[in-house]
């Protein structure tokens, strides 16, 4: 049993690990809370599944260019400096949707304009995150650390969605989005006392040469090619938030909108709990192929079922699955990228598994008022497992990648264990 349960090295060994933790647990229960009220809300003041979706099309520019500049400035700046500056940001952005919320008349550009601004400050603040991560965490822990990171987005998107259907239905989504703010608070108090984690000596200025870099060397690296595309393929054809509001009307069960939304995050926590054999697995591109495959086939399942207790255990068993590819590709990148270049490729990491999601609220909306809603979801489902499977054959180093003996894995940890030893620290590599 001991075996299965989740390895805690990192939260014992790490201090800053432990307070990024329970920061990241906080503000991610109350973004859930407005990741269910902001489509709620549109839904309500505009009736229609297509501008539910184009959330995802106002995201997507600030995904893509903030994202590839925020991994410059992870690499050049202080990281800890830009995750407070950002999570303070996203606590004013939550303030002016509590706002609007409260008017006589809410407007819905606002809701529009937020949603593209708070993708903004996520694309500068994911890199840094990304990166810091080694710099707290050992090296041979880093699986451990990403299986616990895991949880802590987990039991916020469980528990988020679940209160924010109570809170939206009877108490009202003011509620929810000042719920939300005070997350934020209490998320910058908890990250201010981390140590400052400033740029290495030889980190290049945020420009488009650095950018172009980053690039260069993920091209260079088709396991790692192998890891975004699979991930981009998963979310932008089989992921169905967007029409999730339509999907519960069509079902009558208006009531399990909140669980809907809880269902994939419930299935991740599942597998979060007995992630201890993650730590012992070496294979990780077959991991990352296969668990993004079922993916794709629970999505289609939960589309072809009428009854809303099937769609709901389906949901669960794709979010598990969504959460063995999480684990596996995060593993992928924290232990073969080095120092210099982390920030920038996590830029290219977020465009791959936020980028995705984006444009599938706009596949899944657009297909949803062409097909109607259950199709949409059903179709992407498959579309999803048909690529993936192309993606396995196209890229055989994906699938031959081996945490003992990949050259970058094995450089990076050599690289890790000579600056231990120079330091004269007892910690695990």
């Amino acid at each position: 049993m001991n075996r299965l349960l989740p390895d805690l090295t990192p939260w014992k060994a790490s201090a800053d690990f432990r307070r990024l933790w329970v920061s990241g647990l906080i503000s991610n229960f109350g973004s859930f809370l407005t990741f269910v009220a902001l489509p709620v809300q549109i839904k309500d003041l505009t009736g229609s599944a297509a501008a539910v979706g184009a959330v995802g099309a106002v995201e997507l520019l600030p995904l893509v260019l903030f994202g590839l500049y925020g991994g410059a400035l992870a690499d050049a700046l202080d990281k800890r400096a830009l995750i407070v500056r950002t999570e303070a940001g996203q606590g004013l952005l939550s303030a002016g949707l509590l706002v609007n919320a409260l008017l006589p008349h809410p407007a819905v550009w606002p809701l529009y304009a937020v949603a593209a601004l708070s993708a903004a400050l996520v694309s500068v603040q994911r890199p840094a995150l990304d990166s810091l991560l080694p710099r707290i965490v050992a090296h041979d822990d880093l699986p451990a650390a990403a299986a616990l990171n895991s949880f802590r987005w987990t039991v916020g998107g469980v528990a988020g969605p679940a209160v924010a259907g109570l809170v939206v239905a009877y108490a009202g989504l003011g509620w929810a989005y000042g719920a939300d703010l005070a997350t934020f608070v209490v998320s910058v108090v908890l990250i201010l006392p981390i140590a400052a984690s400033p740029a290495v000596h030889e980190a290049a200025k945020p420009s488009l040469r650095s950018i172009a870099e980053g690039a260069r060397y993920a091209w260079s690296r088709k396991e790692l090619l192998g890891t975004y595309a699979v991930d981009l393929a998963a979310m932008f054809l089989a992921m169905p938030l967007a029409v999730l509001p339509f999907l519960a009307d069509e079902l009558h069960a208006a009531w399990s909108l909140g669980l809907m939304y809880a269902a994939v995050p419930a299935g991740a926590l599942l597998v979060s709990l007995v992630s201890g054999w993650t730590s012992r697995v070496r294979r990780h591109g077959r991991m990352v192929v296969l668990s993004a495959a079922l993916w794709g086939l629970a999505i289609a399942a939960a589309g072809a079922v009428a009854n809303v207790w099937l769609v709901l255990l389906f949901l669960v068993v794709a979010g598990g699955c969504d959460m063995v590819s999480g684990i596996f590709r995060g593993a992928m990148w924290n232990q073969t990228i080095p120092d210099e270049l982390r920030g920038r490729l996590a830029g290219i990491e977020l465009l791959s598994y936020s980028v995705g999601p984006t444009l599938g609220q706009v596949r899944s909306g657009g297909m949803a008022g062409w097909l109607g809603v259950r199709a949409s979801v059903g179709a992407g489902g498959l579309l999803c497992t048909g690529a993936v499977g192309l993606l396995a054959l196209c890229l055989p180093a994906l699938m031959a990648y081996d945490a003992r003996t990949d050259e970058h894995a094995v450089r990076l940890r050599a690289q890790r264990a000579r600056a231990a030893s120079a330091a004269g620290t007892p910690t695990r590599l």
